[in-house]
């Protein structure tokens, strides 16, 4: 048991560390880590950076991980409340690295947590409180 708690904190560890180091230059405005909701796991990292351009874009990380749901899509939201006008698009895969565009117009300051949210359903599948 402690050595499967030591694994899992590890790889935690790292995927974050790794969207730190890779977002340092980059202008990391906020951080967080994924857990899951409605009854799905959800592990990983989430980075918002902003570009020199002073567009956003959101970053999950490398350690990122969703045990599957109909059209899971990526957004902002406050609170406990997803907002619909923040979608970024949908996952393109359940695991690993992946980056999207903050729609122009959304100011990810305004916002205190990221969703992986299911479409198909209206539940929210994974939020992640970023500060």
């Amino acid at each position: 048991m402690f050595k499967t708690l030591h694994t899992i904190l590890a790889i935690a560890l790292a995927g974050f560390l790794s969207i730190a180091a890779a977002s340092a230059d980059a202008g990391t405005v906020a951080t967080g880590t994924f857990t899951g909701a409605s009854d799905h796991i959800t592990t990983g990292g989430v980075a918002v950076i902003k570009n020199d351009d002073g567009s956003h874009t959101v970053i999950l990380g490398d350690d990122f991980s969703l045990d599957g749901a109909p059209d899971p899509r990526v957004g902002f939201g406050n609170n406990g409340s997803y907002d619909t006008s923040t979608g970024m698009g949908l996952l393109t895969s359940l695991t690993g690295t992946q980056s999207f565009t903050v729609p122009a117009g959304v100011d990810p300051a305004d916002f205190n947590e990221i969703y992986i949210w299911c479409l198909k359903f209206s539940v929210p599948l994974s939020v992640a409180s970023i500060n």
